[in-house]
């Protein structure tokens, strides 16, 4: 059995690297919050602990790279944006497999959003393979706004380890949760 205490971080990258243009500009923002000096935050970035992948790479090897990130993981973090069910390719396999093989937590941020109490009402983020698998009862998650202290609080409380993660796909942080972070 893999070692799992890396977090596995997906979003829709667009076919592209450019920060302007995808998601990946909060994949970076996670990377700064981790780097930054004055900022408590820890990332144990799962997709730095095996060889990187090119856009050169073939599907066999990334998809067996991808295998291992979340074997060796011990959550899922998901950002969703508008265009994130829009993806047809990794984000769904990403989700597939961290549900239906390695029955990881899922951390869903939501950057349009400051809080978040009815879940339920941003299915229309959801790719189809997060979607199904929410209805269908086999995924656990949280959903967050994707601000530093949920993303924080939620990192440090919801993972294959520790019992307390959501029993459902449609759990949320309190009202008074919100509101100690200042979001509401």
């Amino acid at each position: 059995m893999a070692y799992r205490n890396g977090t596995y971080v997906a979003f829709h990258a667009g076919g592209t690297t450019d920060p302007t243009k995808s998601d990946i500009k909060y994949y970076n923002t996670l990377k700064m919050w981790d780097a930054h000096k004055h900022i408590d935050f820890k990332l144990c970035d799962s997709h730095e602990k095996t060889s990187s992948v090119r856009d050169s790479s073939s599907k066999e090897t990334l998809r067996r790279n991808l295998v291992t990130r979340l074997m060796n993981s011990k959550q899922f973090l998901l950002i969703l944006t508008k265009t994130t069910k829009n993806d047809t390719d990794w984000v769904p396999f990403e989700i597939s497999y961290a549900v239906d093989n390695c029955e990881l937590p899922l951390i869903l941020a939501y950057p349009d959003y400051n809080s978040i109490m009815a879940p339920a009402e941003l299915s229309s983020y959801w790719p189809y393979a997060l979607k199904t698998r929410i209805e269908n009862g086999s995924a656990r998650a949280i959903h967050i706004p994707f601000k530093k202290d949920p993303v924080l609080d939620a990192l440090s409380q919801f993972d294959v380890g520790n019992k307390k993660y959501p029993t459902n796909g449609y759990g949320f942080y309190t009202r008074e949760a919100h509101q100690s972070w200042g979001l509401v």
